[in-house]
């Protein structure tokens, strides 16, 4: 895994990091790893099957043994098959990602996940994003990201995301939600949501997303990576 070259971008929910994660891997030719999808497709699968989340022995054994992969679409697009099932549009919602964060808190799914994010680093590169990208699960890379932006700024992101898609949601409530899954996020036991003591933090909340793409590819050039 050494002689790949890894750019994590870690950050809160709505800070653009995905986004911004694959537009960049896109460009340089790299691969991508998402792996809050992993988190997300735990929880789905664990409802699917009734599996209560608080059992973690179920949970451990269905985290190294779910059936998922991810494919690249001719335009550009990347969808993500559960059991053969393309759920790409269902991990995307309030109630996955709500999944996702009690998953998370897990520390033997965490573990289970671990080899299963490794197998992502391959050459030419990787850019992985996520909570923990550059903090546990590759502490090597050679190029840190922390992205963030202001609650307010997410909440927007992610209220006008969801009014394109025809729901009914309200904007305070949605800044709640930021505010609370934030907490949850930083104050959880095993693999906190927390800045890499050697990432560099760069604010989205007024950038567009080729302007945070140009940023991060510019620091990769700073490092030598292109």
């Amino acid at each position: 895994m050494n002689s790949v070259k890894i750019i994590t971008i870690d950050g809160p929910s709505g800070s653009g990091k995905g986004t911004i994660s694959r537009i960049l891997a896109e460009q340089l030719g790299f691969h991508y790893l998402d792996s809050g999808a992993l988190y997300r497709l735990l929880g789905l699968v664990a409802v699917r099957h009734g599996i209560e989340i608080s059992i973690n022995a179920d949970l451990t054994q269905l985290a190294k043994n779910m059936d998922v992969s991810f494919q690249s679409k001719a335009d550009g697009h990347n969808i993500v098959l559960l059991e053969g099932e393309d759920v790409t549009d269902e991990l995307r919602t309030e109630e996955t990602g709500a999944l996702a964060s009690r998953v998370a808190e897990n520390p033997e799914v965490r573990s289970a996940l671990l080899e299963r994010q490794h197998q992502f680093a391959k050459l030419p590169g990787l850019v992985a994003d996520g909570r923990d990208m550059g903090t546990k699960v590759f502490p090597e890379a050679q190029l840190k990201i922390f992205l963030t932006a202001s609650i307010e700024e997410r909440a927007k992101r992610r209220y006008k995301q969801l009014l394109e898609r025809g729901e009914n949601v309200k904007l305070r409530a949605l800044e709640e939600q930021v505010r609370s899954r934030d907490e949850r996020d930083m104050n959880r036991k095993t693999s906190p949501l927390a800045v890499a003591t050697d990432a560099v933090e760069v604010d989205s909340s007024d950038l567009t997303i080729q302007e945070a793409v140009d940023r991060v590819q510019n620091l990769a050039i700073l490092r030598g990576l292109l």
